[in-house]
């Protein structure tokens, strides 16, 4: 084995079992570097506080108790990169908004959450309104790059295995870097995590994986923001953006015993909140329904306590590869002056469903090539 093993040369897999036919499906996920992944323990200390014996000594001995394993955590980034019908982090948003199961050719448990027709595919939260979500398992091969074949030994390789059990994704995160490429930071939990010995992914679905066409450029990202047009707001704005985020968050809290004279470990999840928010910039403009009448409107609004504007991002602009993210229900607060050599304003937004107990905060579309 290699002395050294460096970030740059890891290759991340993602692997679930497949109930239909009881057999394991091996996505490539091609992640950027600074990834990351880390699991530490819940410890008890026990300490002695007595006063002093006859002869003036005293105890002061403490004790270590190491009590469970805390959930894995885990992160990484990897670029929005839609195909034809697909996406090449698809499998990652479709156990994001749903208890899932993939049988080959269709996401079973997401029935109407991932619809794929070409050259869409197209992701809701239908499903999402369950107290557990998809579980996988993530392998990073340290050491792949290079390595012919997809067959990793680390006993006649280079390689290093670190195996994450029974992971699931609690956070994704896209950012409007105005400069970049469109990505998508994601982190969530798993189980434990194990160094492995051998693993294979020689039948893993890489499509896409390999496209150099599939990339979106963050300068091309539009916004529509409209409203229903009754006073003080109109009923649609004009802006044009210099940057921005939009977060999904599961709220995601694991489970573990608390069994006297065992170290346990984390049983498994149960899911939080449902949370979709965000922000986006834009300079200070005082042409008609531009920025400037937006936060007009906004701050006169004092009988409206929960405004609603409908916002769509179109990242990478009008045509393929283009990644459109839909919420026609946004709660915007007042936007904030950033006050810089060209004055821009900051605007948080809320994502919310029609109901309270619905499931229409957001509809997330790829477009990819035909």
């Amino acid at each position: 084995m290699a002395d050294l093993q460096f970030s740059r040369n890891t290759k991340v897999y993602m692997v679930q079992r497949n109930t239909a036919n009881d057999a394991d499906l091996t996505w490539e996920i091609p992640v950027l570097d600074g990834y990351s992944f880390s699991q530490a323990t819940n410890a008890t200390e026990i300490t002695l506080n007595e006063m002093a014996k006859s002869d003036g000594t005293s105890r002061r001995a403490r004790q270590m108790f190491t009590d469970s394993y805390a959930p894995a955590e885990w992160s990484f980034s990897s670029y929005v990169r839609p195909n034809d019908g697909s996406a090449v982090e698809e499998a990652l948003w479709a156990n994001f908004v749903a208890a899932n199961s993939y049988s080959g050719t269709a996401w079973d448990g997401a029935t109407g959450a991932v619809t794929k027709v070409s050259p869409t595919t197209t992701i809701n939260f239908s499903k999402s309104n369950t107290t557990t979500l998809g579980t996988f398992d993530l392998y990073f091969v340290m050491g792949a790059c290079g390595i012919a074949g997809a067959n990793y030994d680390s006993s006649t390789q280079d390689v290093t295995i670190y195996k994450l059990e029974g992971c699931v994704a609690n956070s994704a995160s896209i950012d409007f870097d105005i400069d970049g490429i469109a990505m998508i930071n994601w982190s969530g939990f798993g189980k434990i995590i194990s160094e492995v010995a051998t693993f294979n992914a020689g039948t893993a679905i890489a499509t896409g994986v390999s496209s150099t066409s599939n990339y979106i450029r963050n300068r091309l990202t539009s916004l529509a923001v409209t409203t229903a047009g009754t006073a003080p707001f109109q009923a649609s704005y004009d802006l044009v953006l210099t940057g921005g985020n939009i977060t999904f968050e599961n709220n995601i809290t694991f489970l573990t015993p608390e069994t006297l004279c065992e170290v346990n470990q984390p049983l498994g999840h149960v899911t939080g909140t449902r949370s979709i928010s965000g922000n986006f910039t834009c300079y200070l403009n005082g042409a008609t329904n531009s920025s400037a009448d937006l936060f007009e409107d906004i701050i006169g609004a004092t009988t409206t306590v929960t405004n609603s504007f409908g916002l769509t991002f179109s990242v990478g602009g009008s045509s393929a590869p283009k990644l459109v993210i839909d919420m026609p229900q946004c709660h915007l607060e007042v936007p904030t002056h950033s006050i810089e050599d060209v004055i821009s304003l900051d605007t948080t937004f809320h994502a919310l469903p029609s109901t309270t107990d619905g499931t229409d905060e957001a509809t997330i579309t790829y477009t990819g090539e035909v």
